[in-house]
């Protein structure tokens, strides 16, 4: 075998493999004028190497942001050094259909991509080769992770019967509410309430009633809270709700009308129908309250207040000079 035909031979086996690798190649000149476009680039855009030959890249893929594309690779021409795109940044360059069996339910194919600056034999740098590597499963795989990883999260800040806070992570929400008034003495109140006669509905009729007497209010309680309020289970029967930006007042307006509505509704269990009241205490938080422990044990003695005075009402927490 000749020289030459070695030589040949070994092109042909380069060409061969560029065309037939599992990733995304394409040369581009400096007037971003396509080259050389490989079998990837052909089975995923539809288009023949012979088709784009010549032809400009944003004429043919309009996805690509042009000016943003422009930068990136005038800087490799300029710098003769390597650039890289990363799915998290800029989800794909060329958007094509994701093909992957395992992660078939994407929308489209997320790439990485690598500009590479490409020098004649005078050491110029004329062209940029533009890498396109498919990952699809790691994309999918690491969001898929982030989202359960953030489901567990709000599952650990959650109590499971009524969807409201947990004890634990309300507290934590308490005491920054707390440091909050301390930096900018805004008005807060802390709304305690606990179900009147609780036991008597386990007793007459069964745990799996009481537990949805305990949704029943934790609906109402999300019906008539805001957004920015923080409402959770605080143990057994009684519940809590942080009020933000709103002082005693107001406060009772809410507690009052919460009060009301748990007094007129009616929970529905198969053929049982209950009706149910809460007792209420409301605090403030005050100058005299020195601790979030302190500010819980002023909502619980309003509370304890309004059971000793006949239950099924609301009681304010005297706010101390």
């Amino acid at each position: 075998m000749s020289l030459e035909t070695s030589q040949l031979n070994e092109l042909h086996w380069l060409m061969e493999m560029l065309h037939s690798i599992d990733v995304g190649l394409v040369v581009l000149d400096t007037e971003y004028k396509i080259q050389l476009f490989n079998g990837f680039m052909e089975n995923h855009s539809g288009y023949l190497p012979r088709e784009v030959k010549g032809k400009i890249l944003f004429d043919l893929f309009d996805e690509i942001p042009k000016d943003w594309f422009k930068r990136k690779a005038e800087s490799v021409f300029l710098l003769k050094n390597k650039a890289f795109t990363i799915w998290e940044q800029r989800p794909y360059l060329f958007k094509f259909d994701s093909y992957r069996p395992v992660t078939g339910s994407a929308e489209f194919m997320y790439q990485n991509s690598t500009f590479i600056p490409l020098a004649s034999s005078t050491g110029e740098i004329t062209h940029l080769c533009l890498l396109v590597y498919d990952v699809t499963d790691n994309a999918i795989h690491k969001m898929s992770l982030e989202k359960a990883n953030a489901e567990l999260a709000i599952l650990s800040q959650t109590d499971g019967l009524t969807n409201l806070f947990n004890r634990t992570h309300w507290e934590s929400c308490l005491q920054a509410e707390y440091k909050r008034w301390i930096r900018s003495q805004h008005p807060c109140s802390l709304v305690m309430l606990d179900i009147d006669h609780f036991k008597n509905v386990n007793d007459s009729y069964g745990h799996l009633v009481g537990d949805e007497v305990l949704r029943h209010i934790s609906a109402l309680i999300k019906e008539q809270a805001r957004e920015t309020d923080i409402s959770g289970r605080y143990g057994g029967e009684e519940f809590t709700i942080l009020l933000t930006d709103t002082e005693l007042k107001s406060a009772y307006v809410f507690a009052e009308r919460l009060r009301r509505a748990v007094e007129t509704a009616v929970v529905n269990y198969n053929d049982i129908k209950i009706s149910y009241t809460v007792s209420i205490g409301v605090a403030e938080v005050d100058a005299s309250i020195k601790t979030p422990a302190a500010w819980i044990e002023c909502a619980d003695a309003a509370l304890y207040n309004a059971k000793e005075n006949g239950r099924n009402k609301v009681i304010l927490h005297s706010k101390q000079d």
